[in-house]
């Protein structure tokens, strides 16, 4: 008889509203689910969804989320006590091999076999309950296709080349050991797959399903993520358009916004076309010389400001504010990498090269430029600095609250609220936001810029570095430590393709610190100059020892990616290991033999 498991987390139908999992959980004892007893009802396809948002949250998730998006850039270096963690230690300093443990993939594999079970199933529990809609099944496949698709897009942007199967594997005599499809193939498969379900996906849940909007997959999302699928593929016209889809449905939620509360609060004294470009970011207070809320409401506790929320998230993976006293799944992954209550820094902090260059005075940031008099916000709400208080430690995710006073002819000053206790981090995990798209379509429009020196070809590439700048000062504009917005960055500073790719690059860097984006950023940049210069530049940054050895190593394209995980290759004599990281082998291993 056909059995399969499933390791469903019974806090997430807490979390997101769906059915209870007590029940289900009681049909088969030790979660071993008869196929046969099982699909009979839309509660049934109800708690495996459940269970695919619950294995996104998992800690070793979303800590490869951390590890694969972010922590071999020029923004991580080691924290406190990282030697308790060997893998970390090592990945840091550029030494990774096939046994380093932030190789295994097996979490997203988990997500993508329930998303490929909901897909083979549901059908057939909508032809047997009336109660289960043709509409609801094709959004909840259109949801299946989307976190499936998700899933797809971390492992080829870590590992480049990965076994891809749309098939449910739910016995022991189906092949599993499948050879790795090519980075390509698979990313042409997964927007091809999203291309066919975006219209059926949901686009907006109800008012009293407040955490759904951003907790589950939403046509926002599936464009979200055709967007940056587009702009890997090159196709910088249809990353465009799918930006433009997420851009117009925030500009309408804020403007609903604005008309459910009757007043200016939303956007005080200033119209959103005056702040930020026209783009609907979430607001910093400014007319009483302090700024953070817009922090607040992105990654603190101003949840109850659930309006702003949904003005500028996206998706993201959401966790109870109070986990520790509601029972609920903490965020592992950010209380032990970024910090807690119990140890400030945690296993990972800003590299000495961010930090070093925050506290260096004027022009000498290079990072957070220091222009026109005006502090960059986002050297306080990424890390935890404050004059002498300072501390090499990473702020976002990690602290509830933060204010900063801005008074005329004196330094902001910062107040920070307390980090989250140990064990008990309630900050949700963020996958898409908004100033993460927009950047992504300034990147798209400066690619767009012929190299051609004709007069046509010169006025088209001014309209498009235009269009990019804009971008790019909106979201600049909303960081700066001021009490009237002004604009800082000068459009004439950025004349060439090459100024506004660098500009684009350097402001996604300080917007998205910390959120698992950078060293995709700069695999991206890496695919499509078809060098690594840039790339190893960045890594470098934070080397204190063995730069030469760095250097030689990261100059290979193949070395930007990571080896597949020496146990994977023991199970799956499909996979030719990465040339960059040699055979993987050692005196232990002992390569199992087919039959």
């Amino acid at each position: 008889m056909k059995r399969i498991h499933y390791y469903i987390v019974c806090a997430i139908c807490a979390i997101c509203g769906l059915s209870s999992c007590s029940d289900f959980l009681e049909i088969e004892p030790q979660n071993e689910i008869i196929l046969e007893k099982f699909w009979n009802e839309k509660a049934d396809v109800d708690a495996i969804i459940a269970g695919c948002y619950s294995g996104l949250q998992e800690e070793a998730v979303i800590k490869r989320m951390m590890v694969w998006g972010e922590f071999r850039s020029d923004n991580i270096g080691p924290g406190s006590n990282v030697s308790s963690d060997g893998s970390l230690e090592k990945l840091l300093k550029e030494n990774i091999d096939a046994k380093n443990t932030y190789t295994s993939w097996d979490g997203f594999y988990s997500v993508i076999n329930r998303c490929n079970t909901v897909i083979k199933y549901a059908p057939g529990v909508s032809a047997v309950d009336p109660a289960y809609t043709e509409s609801e099944l094709q959004a909840n496949i259109a949801e299946m296709v989307g976190i499936r698709s998700l899933c797809y897009f971390y492992l080829i942007r870590a590992f480049r080349d990965v076994p891809f199967s749309r098939e449910a594997f739910i016995d022991d005599d189906q092949k599993m050991d499948l050879p790795a499809t090519k980075f390509n193939d698979v990313l042409d498969s997964l927007i091809y797959d999203l291309e066919n379900v975006k219209s059926y996906a949901v686009k907006r849940y109800p008012i009293t399903k407040e955490l759904y909007q951003t907790g589950r997959v939403t046509q926002d999302f599936i464009h979200a993520l055709l967007c940056e699928l587009y702009l890997w593929k090159k196709d910088y016209q249809n990353c465009i358009r799918y930006a433009d889809l997420v851009i117009e449905s925030k500009k309408k939620i804020a403007e609903e916004n604005r008309k459910q509360r009757n007043s200016s609060t939303l956007i005080q004294n200033n119209d959103i076309e005056e702040k930020f470009n026209g783009f609907p970011l979430v607001s910093n207070s400014t007319s009483s010389g302090y700024f953070g809320d817009a922090y607040e409401v992105l990654f603190g506790r101003d949840r109850g400001n659930q309006d702003e929320v949904n003005q500028e998230i996206i998706f993201q993976l959401v966790f109870n504010d109070n986990p520790g006293n509601n029972g609920m799944p903490a965020n592992g992954a950010v209380n032990s990498f970024y910090g807690n209550s119990n140890s400030t820094i945690g296993l990972v902090a800003p590299s000495t090269y961010i930090y070093s260059q925050i506290e260096n005075t004027g022009q000498d940031r290079k990072v957070f430029a220091y222009r026109n008099k005006m502090l960059d916000s986002r050297i306080y709400t990424n890390c935890l600095y404050n004059g002498s208080n300072s501390n090499n430690a990473i702020n976002k995710f990690t602290t509830s609250t933060i204010t900063i006073r801005v008074t005329a002819g004196s330094n902001p000053s910062p107040d920070y609220g307390s980090k989250y206790q140990q064990n008990e981090n309630g900050s949700n995990w963020i996958i898409y936001r908004l100033t993460d798209i927009m950047l992504l379509k300034a990147e798209a429009l400066t690619q767009m810029i012929s190299g051609s020196s004709d007069a046509e070809a010169n006025e088209n590439s001014t309209a498009l570095l235009d269009r990019a700048f804009a971008l790019v000062n909106a979201v600049n504009k909303r960081s700066l430590c001021q009490n009237q917005l002004a604009d800082t960055l000068r459009r004439s500073d950025y004349n060439t393709k090459a100024d506004m790719e660098t500009l684009v690059l350097q402001e996604r860097q300080r917007e998205l610190m910390f959120e698992g984006k950078r060293w995709f950023d700069l695999v991206r940049l890496s695919q499509r100059t078809g060098n690594t210069d840039v790339l190893a530049a960045a890594a470098l940054q934070k080397a204190t020892t063995g730069s030469g050895l760095i250097s030689n190593h990261l100059a290979k394209m193949d070395a930007i990616y990571w080896p597949y995980n020496l146990d994977e290759m023991k199970v799956n004599l499909n996979l030719v290991q990465n040339s960059a990281f040699g055979s993987g082998e050692d005196q232990s291993y002992e390569k199992t033999t087919k039959k």
